[in-house]
C-alpha cells in the first residue's frame, strides 16, 4: 500500500510516522493514530476508494444533505404545480391551499405536507396530490444528469471568478 503525507505526517494504513517527504496516495481507508510525541491523537478517516474525505455534518453525508434539500425543493415545486392546476379548474381549492401556504412555512417539505394533511379532509386530498406530484417530478421529470453538469460548471466558473477577483485585488495589475 502507498503512503501519503498529510501536513508533515506520513500516513500508512493504521499508523502514522513523522515525515517531511510527500509520497503518492492511491486510495484506501487510512487512519491517523499517533502524534510526533507518541501521544494518541484524534483519529481521522481519510479516503475511501480514492475519494476526498468529507466529515459528516449533523450525522448526514453531503449526499444525504443534498438529497434532503432536493426533497424539500421538490415539495416546493409540487405545491407550485398543484396551485397552478387548481387555479384553472378549482378556485376554491386554490384559495384554501394558497391560504395554507401563506401561513405555513415550507422549509421542511415533509412537515409541511403532514400539517396540510391534518388541517382538514379537503386539505388531506391536496396534500396527497402534492405528494404524488413531488414523487412524479423527482422520478420522471427532474434532469439528474444535468444537475451534476451544472453544479460542476457553476463551481468551476465561481472559483475562477473569485480567484481572478482576489488576484486583481492583491496584485498591482489594473
Amino acid at each position: 500500500m502507498a503512503n501519503v503525507t498529510v501536513r508533515s505526517w506520513q500516513v500508512q494504513p493504521l499508523s502514522v510516522r513523522r515525515s517531511s517527504s510527500l509520497q503518492s496516495f492511491h486510495g484506501g481507508p487510512y487512519l491517523l493514530t499517533a502524534s510526533s510525541s507518541g501521544r494518541a491523537m484524534r483519529r481521522f478517516q481519510l479516503s475511501v476508494r480514492g475519494k476526498m474525505f468529507v466529515p459528516e455534518t449533523g450525522g448526514q453525508t453531503p449526499e444525504a444533505r443534498a438529497a434532503t434539500t432536493l426533497l424539500n425543493y421538490f415539495t416546493y415545486l409540487a405545491v407550485q404545480i398543484v396551485l397552478a392546476q387548481l387555479e384553472d379548474y378549482n378556485p376554491e381549492g386554490y384559495k384554501e391551499l394558497r391560504e395554507f401556504v401563506d401561513r405555513t412555512p415550507l422549509k421542511d417539505g415533509d412537515k409541511f405536507c403532514a400539517a396540510l394533511m391534518r388541517e382538514s379532509s379537503r386539505h388531506k386530498g391536496l396534500a396527497m396530490r402534492i405528494l404524488e406530484v413531488r414523487s412524479a417530478y423527482a422520478s420522471e421529470d427532474f434532469e439528474w444528469d444535468n444537475v451534476q453538469k451544472l453544479a460542476i460548471k457553476y463551481a468551476t466558473e465561481s472559483n475562477t471568478k473569485l480567484m481572478r477577483e482576489f488576484l486583481r485585488e492583491t496584485s498591482d495589475m489594473d
